[in-house]
Order: structure tokens, then C-alpha cells, then sequence
């Protein structure tokens, strides 16, 4: 399978299965997409004439012809497709093993965000903590089902986390020693509004997460408009300084600030140069997820802006690094040269199966985006998984379980797309969220021109 685009004059050709990128020229970029439907005479002939005042001879491009055809013999251009027999397969060889958790240490908030998927932090029920006990439970949880795995990976999410600090500090704590007695490696996540941010929070923060995520939606009137307090007070000037404090003592790195833009601002790279302007550089602004009929939600129009806005985002990426002010887009990350093994490949994030939330009280689901629909319980951090109908369903979960993705050219990209999202736009955890998968292959488009645009300056 081949996808052929240009952006910014450049002839950019992916072939599928092989992982494999090539910049070309026109003639080439025309010779590939007539390669397979017509014979070389047709192509000589064809493309000859069309560049006949360009002074591109026959001879010319049978030459092309002919290199072509050698990659295509080297298994870099028109690759089959070998993974389609054993995507199943890959995914039960991990069957059992859990190697991270989303540990909702607190299901309130101190913010009232209008268009939050997780009803301003209560997931459609209680507001609750998680108290020291459960988490401990979770972490063993974690340690007795992650096989012979080395690095966990554990994410302290809400609601607003901060608001349980005490108990995430106890939880890093055991953590620690549970991690020296079992040969195991912790890697923390905080994910945070930044209210509660105080030196305290920034020391720990720098010393024990791996990663903080700080939610902030760019401009101040954009934030504002949705990121409020319950007195309906923007959060803007309060969280800002906090965040340049807190990514200042972490030496800019190991952060990423991460933004949402709705109806209310689909030219988001607005936002994008505003967080710039604040000095943060490792950035992430996603889609809203919420329902059509929200006066959040993208519209048609919307999505054509969002489009156009991915591409500005991406001539201002390269503008930044010429001027040797790079910044980091969490979208547009993608190696090239290597990138993820073909497991994740096909198989994608492992919700429900690798990856689990567990909410305040010790219930499991496949992921946070499932938490508070109780059909989605797998079983709870004492049992362990019982609804193994349930997770069976997750484990099937890999891009071949699309029979919508058969044709789509990222599909090695993107693994099937997000199950969460697939469910609330058609009800089923193998469907497709049509709006994000045009938005998905718009990104992969930019990410890999970005990257051939580093390889030619290379």
C-alpha cells in the first residue's frame, strides 16, 4: 500500500508495510501512483508527453521506471502486507501481563470545566479520594501481574490529583521499596490543573514523576472560557506562574503542557504561539471529546480549520527550529529510523489489557475513558480481572479489528485509533471516530514532513 502527498513543494511517498519514506521528484511521484495500473510502455508514454516542455526524455524515465522497480524488489515500495496473520497472535503473547495503571487517587477537582469528560472529575458518580490503602493495594496489584517486566509505568490522574497529594507522596514512597524488593522500576506521571502548585508540589515533582502533564488551553480568554472555578473565576493568572516555576526547576524538560481546543478555538495555533510566548516548549493541544449536539463540539467547518491549522502548525515548527528556537509538538512526535516495534504497531495501547484505571475505591477499567461505565468494569485490584468476556473483547482490539481501516495508509500509525473514542462516537470499541481519523492522518502527513525536511538538512 503506497500514500503520495506534497506539502510545502515537497513530494513525500510512504509505503505502508516496508515503514519506508521517499522524497521524490515529480516525475517519480507520478510514476509511482500509475506504477501498478499501468504497464511500463503506458507510463514511458504517458509521462513523457506530460513532460515533454519540462525537457524530460522517454529515456529518462524508464531509468525511473526501472529504479523503482528495484525498490520495489528490495521490499521498500509496494511491500505486502505480512502483519494481517499474526496481529491476533501478538497481542496474546502479553496476555496476563499488566504494566501500567492509571490510579485515580481523586475523583473531584477544584476547577468546573464545562466541556471535561470526567464530569468535572466525579466520572458520573461520587466524589471520592483514594485513600493510602487501595493505592497500596494498587501498586501491589501492578507488581503481581506485570511477569518479568522491569519498568511500570504509573500515572496519578483525577479529577485534580493534587487535592490527594499526601497520599501520592506515601504511594511514591512504598513504591520505592516495593520496587527494591521485586527488581522492578517506577516511572511516575502527575497530571495536573496547576491550582495547587506551591514549591512543595514542584520539589517532589521534580524529584519522583518522570513526566508532569499541566493542562493549559493557550490564550488567556480561551482558558478562561472553560478552565473555571466553581465561583466561575478564569484560571489563567493563577496557574501560569506556577507552571513557569515548575518548568523552570525542571531545566524545560520533562513536562508537556496540554492544551484542548473546541468550537471556541479551532485556529489553535494561536494558543500553540501563546504557550511559546510564556516559554513553554514541550506541547500537546488535543480535540475535544464530548458529545455532537455540545456547544463544544467541532463542526464540519470546524475540522476544515483544524486541518489547515495542523499544516500553519508545522511551517511554524520549522520556522522555530531554523531560528534555533525548536519546540516540541506531542502529535507530530515520530522516529523514522525506528519508532515503535510492530506489536504496538498493530496491537496499539493495551487498554485493558497492559494498561488499566483503577478508581478510588479499587474497581478496574480498561482505561480512564471508561471509568464510570459500569458495563466496562473488569474486576477490581483484590480480585483481579473476573470479566474476562470483557477484556477478551479488548484483546481483540488491534487495527485489523477496523474493517474500515483495510484502506487507510496510517493505519501502522495510529494501531486502530483510541477504543474510548471509537465507543462514544458509534457504541462499539471497534469502531471508528471518523472525525478523528481524518485529523489523525492530517498529523501523520506534518509529522512526516517535518522529518523529511530534518533529513534533507541533515
Amino acid at each position: 500500500m503506497i500514500h503520495q502527498f506534497k506539502q510545502a513543494g515537497l513530494a513525500i511517498v510512504v509505503d505502508v508495510f516496508s515503514g519506508s519514506i521517499h522524497l521524490v521528484d515529480d516525475v517519480a511521484y507520478d510514476l509511482i501512483a500509475l506504477y501498478e495500473s499501468k504497464t511500463k510502455d503506458e507510463i514511458v508514454t504517458s509521462l513523457a508527453e506530460k513532460y515533454a516542455s519540462e525537457g524530460v526524455s522517454s529515456e529518462e524515465i524508464a531509468e525511473c521506471y526501472d529504479e523503482i522497480t528495484y525498490l520495489k524488489d528490495e521490499g521498500k515500495l509496494f511491500a505486502p502486507d505480512t502483519f494481517s496473520t499474526i496481529a491476533t497472535s501478538l497481542k496474546e503473547k502479553t496476555s496476563g501481563v499488566v504494566k501500567a495503571l492509571c490510579l485515580h487517587v481523586a475523583h473531584t477537582c477544584n476547577l468546573n470545566c464545562s466541556y471535561c469528560f470526567a464530569s468535572q472529575g466525579k466520572y458520573a458518580g461520587e466524589r471520592a479520594i483514594m485513600s493510602e490503602e487501595v493505592g497500596k493495594r494498587a501498586l501491589d496489584f501492578l507488581i503481581e501481574n506485570s511477569g518479568t517486566r522491569h519498568n511500570l509505568e504509573v500515572d496519578f490522574f483525577g479529577g485534580e490529583p493534587l487535592m490527594n497529594l499526601d497520599v501520592v507522596k506515601n504511594l511514591v514512597a512504598y513504591a520505592r521499596e516495593r520496587e527494591k524488593e521485586c527488581g522492578k522500576n517506577f516511572r511516575f506521571t502527575l497530571t495536573t490543573n496547576g491550582v495547587l502548585i506551591d514549591d512543595d508540589v514542584i520539589d517532589f515533582a521534580n524529584r519522583e514523576m518522570s513526566n508532569v502533564v499541566l493542562s493549559l488551553d493557550g490564550r488567556k480568554e480561551i482558558h478562561d472560557r472553560f478552565r473555571v472555578d466553581y465561583a466561575g473565576k478564569g484560571s489563567f493568572d493563577k496557574i501560569v506562574p506556577k507552571f513557569q516555576k515548575l518548568v523552570e526547576a525542571r531545566g524545560g524538560k520533562d513536562y508537556y503542557m496540554r492544551g484542548t481546543f473546541t468550537h471556541a478555538n479551532p485556529d489553535f495555533v494561536n494558543d500553540i504561539r501563546t504557550m511559546l510566548d510564556l516559554g513553554f516548549n514541550e506541547l500537546s493541544m488535543e480535540p475535544v471529546v464530548c458529545a455532537p449536539d455540545d456547544p463544544s463540539a467541532l463542526t464540519d467547518e470546524d475540522l476544515q480549520v483544524v486541518m489547515a491549522q495542523y499544516e500553519e502548525l508545522a511551517s511554524l515548527m520549522l520556522e522555530r527550529r531554523k531560528a534555533g528556537k525548536p519546540f516540541t509538538f506531542y502529535h507530530y512526535m515520530i522516529d523514522l529510523s525506528g519508532g515503535p516495534c510492530i506489536f504496538k504497531r498493530v496491537s496499539g495501547c493495551g487498554s485493558g489489557t497492559e494498561y488499566m484505571a483503577v478508581t478510588p475505591w479499587g474497581d478496574l477499567y480498561p482505561c480512564h475513558q471508561f471509568v464510570g461505565d459500569e458495563k466496562f468494569k473488569l474486576g477490581d485490584i483484590y480480585n483481579g480481572v473476573t470479566n474476562t468476556a470483557l477484556q477478551g473483547e479488548f484483546k481483540k482490539c488491534n487495527v485489523y479489528a477496523h474493517p474500515e481501516c483495510k484502506d487507510c495508509w496510517a493505519k501502522l500509525y495510529c494501531s486502530g485509533g483510541c477504543a474510548a473514542n471509537a465507543y462514544h462516537a458509534t457504541g462499539e470499541i471497534t469502531g471508528i471516530y471518523e472525525s478523528g481519523c481524518k485529523l489523525f492522518r492530517k498529523r501523520m502527513e506534518c509529522a512526516i514532513f517535518l522529518e523529511a525536511i530534518k533529513s534533507l538538512d541533515e
